[in-house]
């Protein structure tokens, strides 16, 4: 219920970080889900199954690994390609490649550009998790500023 007075009841555009939390949200009619981690090998085929089952399933990449795995999978034919966002580590250290690191913007070139059929460059995803830490609002704030920065530098670019 939380979940659908968020989209305004249009049970679009929620991010999960489980695949457990993907498969609730579709069975509870939500069919533009992005699971925000990066897609481990041994999560492809229920990637794969909720990307064919889904309007928009979308996943995150952050290296060129990530990025050979979906190539080596596509999707079946008559389905949509992956739809990709790159993952950037703006400071959470989890997961992502870091936006001044000069494989990024390689990476993200080779994503948008190297097999269109198969794989959309949605856009690229931050998460501040460094956040979590923090002691008071203007900690909070001034990740945010930095993090948005260096996303437009990076997009920018």
């Amino acid at each position: 219920e939380g979940a659908e007075l968020a989209t305004g009841g249009t049970r679009r555009g929620i991010v999960v970080s489980t695949l457990a939390e993907a498969r609730f949200f579709a069975a509870g009619g939500f069919d533009d889900i992005l699971y925000a981690f990066p897609v481990p090998r041994w999560r492809l085929a229920e990637c794969s199954a909720l990307a064919q089952r889904l309007q928009a399933f979308q996943v995150l990449l952050d290296s060129p690994q990530g990025l050979e795995l979906l190539l080596q999978n596509p999707l079946p034919a008559g389905k949509r390609r992956w739809l990709v966002w790159l993952k950037l580590d703006c400071g959470n250290g989890r997961a992502g490649i870091r936006p001044t690191d000069p494989e990024a913007l390689a990476l993200a070139r080779a994503i948008a550009e190297g097999s269109p059929g198969l794989v959309t460059l949605v856009g690229v995803y931050a998460h501040c998790g460094n956040t979590y830490g923090c002691r008071d609002i203007a900690a909070i704030q001034a990740i945010a500023r930095d993090t948005t920065a260096a996303v437009l530098e990076f997009v920018a670019a």
